[in-house]
């Protein structure tokens, strides 16, 4: 068997940068300040999931240009996230850091033979509902995971972003909060007032400049970047231990399933997220997306990095700043690149609250008051989708709260289909005769599907009274596999009953499931299968006529 080989149109070509001409300022500047923001997130999550600063810098570089060169996204910037950090952790601890770069690298080649193999495009599947309550349940974690930052109120790595937010908020310490407050506030007005003079004017970066030029001023006392590795390592393959591969495919695929779905998700936000003048970014590319995002996490794990994703702030943040093509991205590495080698010192005075500033006002731009309103008001099934993946996405995981959006979309939408499965009983057409009152005329209305196939059977079944009972299902939509069944064992049950049972309409697409189950097998005859009702009530009734002189005639003497 062939192994799975990427498309064209899944992979790169100049056709990704024929917008470059008109945009590279908007993208020189967005690249520019998501380099900026990107640091600290890049060392404090690879800190958070054990393996290190050099590490998570590592990773938004390497990652970062590979996935912006191979992705299906124009505007996704990857890296290491706070997603990650929690699968990440424990697999460190239990395992070591050294398993960090081959659990990468395995990741990577999994997503590249699911982008291969065609599977991006299932993230359509996913409805919108579960999509808006994972962009706003990710704007207010964003939200959160700044405050102990902007409130110089540092709480231990990998707790939840609520819990934190409380602890920071509990043990915050004046005059700190004051001077880390008043530095957030600056920064938020700052990037709301500055678009407003001019919308090309880069305001977060204007903002952290002009913070970071007033603390190292006045020498303000306050929590900065700090310390940064001065060089990047050289590629090589990970140590691989064999033995230890078997026990490593159960974190592989759960790092491979979030790197796809957060990607994927994250990219499909940023399609429809408007940037400074309104307009939007476009579509993307599933499939060349998670053969991007493979091509990333396999690229990270040689250089000794972690695994990648698309990250839904810093994309944000790169949108927001005017970025349209891959370059922004590509900017954003090697702003990093050139952190990393010619400004780690300027750079590392860098206040973390004015970076929390920017977050968090990138995070309040994320969570639309309007949008919200509109799901909310939409139907009650859909409002309850929205709230429940939003809810758990900031209360729990955000893999978890995917899983059960998308349970919950399924559990409510199966609720509503089985509804639209009924049972009704009609009056005889025509004149009526002597023994009509001995005809059921049933007509199975929608789907006959294993969510309503249960209860369909048993009104099916509860018809008394009757020597015949003609069924109607030209007006069956769709039919399971548990369908045909119960349909199957409702016509045995009848027919052993003593009801003689007609099939009437069966549409031509289902009567292969309708066959094969047997239900076809268990009419008493196998002429009672009928295209028209006259011809169905007509043998009906002469089946009752029959009956009838059969027990005049057999009857006592």
């Amino acid at each position: 068997m062939r192994a799975p080989l990427p498309r064209p149109e899944d992979l790169p070509s100049r056709a990704d940068y024929a917008e470059v001409p008109r945009t590279w300022r908007g993208d020189l500047v967005a690249g520019v300040t998501v380099g900026v923001v990107a640091l600290p997130l890049a060392l404090a999550f690879g800190v958070s999931a054990g393996v290190g600063a050099q590490a998570g810098l590592i990773t938004a570089i390497i990652a970062g240009v590979c996935a912006a060169v191979f992705g299906g996204s124009n505007v996704q910037v990857s890296g290491p996230t706070g997603a990650m950090v929690v699968v990440l952790a424990p697999i460190v601890a239990s395992s070591g850091v050294g398993t960090v770069a081959l659990l990468s690298v395995l990741a990577g080649v999994v997503l590249f033979v699911l982008g291969a193999s065609r599977v991006g495009r299932a993230v359509g599947f996913i409805p919108w509902p579960v999509i808006e309550g994972f962009t706003v349940g990710i704007g207010v974690i964003i939200f959160l995971q700044q405050v102990p930052s902007a409130l110089s109120s540092p709480v231990a790595a990998g707790e939840n972003a609520l819990v934190a937010a409380v602890e920071s908020v509990a043990g915050a310490r004046w005059p700190a909060v004051g001077v880390s407050a008043a530095m957030v506030v600056f920064v938020a007005v700052v990037m709301v007032a500055v678009p407003r003079l001019h919308r090309a004017l880069p305001a977060g970066l204007i903002a952290i400049i002009v913070v970071t030029a007033a603390v190292a001023a006045f020498d303000i006392a306050t929590p900065v970047i700090g310390e940064l590795p001065s060089s990047l390592p050289a590629p090589q393959l990970p140590e691989v231990v064999w033995a230890d591969v078997p026990g490593l495919s159960g974190a592989v695929l759960a790092i491979a399933a979030l790197a796809a779905i957060e990607s994927l998700l994250s990219a499909r936000v940023a399609s429809t997220m408007p940037g400074p003048t309104g307009e939007t970014t476009g579509p993307f590319n599933a499939d060349r997306e998670l053969v991007g995002q493979g091509v990333a996490s396999v690229a990270a794990g040689l250089f000794g990095g972690m695994p990648a994703t698309g990250a839904i702030a810093r994309t944000a943040v790169n949108v927001r700043s005017g970025g349209r093509t891959r370059m922004a991205a590509i900017v954003h590495s090697l702003v990093l690149v050139l952190v990393v080698y010619a400004a780690s010192t300027v750079v590392g005075r860098i206040p973390l609250a004015a970076l929390a500033g920017v977050l968090m006002v990138t995070a309040a731009r994320m969570i639309s008051p309007s949008l919200v309103r509109r799901i909310l008001r939409s139907t009650r099934s859909d409002a309850l989708t929205f709230a429940a993946t939003a809810v758990i996405t900031v209360s729990f995981d955000l893999i978890v709260a995917i899983e059960i959006g998308i349970a919950c979309a399924a559990l409510l939408t199966l609720r509503k289909f089985a509804g639209m499965g009924a049972v009704r009983r009609e009056r005889l057409p025509g004149t009526p005769q002597a023994g009509d009152d001995q005809i059921a005329l049933l007509r199975l209305d929608g789907l006959m599907f294993f969510g309503v196939a249960d209860r369909i059977q048993q009104e099916l079944t509860a018809v008394t009274g009757v020597t015949v009972i003609i069924l109607r299902l030209s007006q069956v939509q769709y039919v399971d596999a548990t369908g045909a069944q119960a349909l199957a064992e409702t016509v045995q049950a009848l027919e052993r009953h003593g009801v003689t049972v007609l099939l009437k309409g069966i549409r031509p697409e289902h009567l292969p499931v309708i066959s094969r189950v047997g239900v076809l097998e268990h009419l008493r005859h196998e002429r009672h299968l009928f295209d028209t009702l006259p011809a169905a009530l007509a043998h009906a009734r002469d089946h009752i006529q029959r009956s009838a002189h059969e027990n005049t005639t057999n009857g006592p003497q």
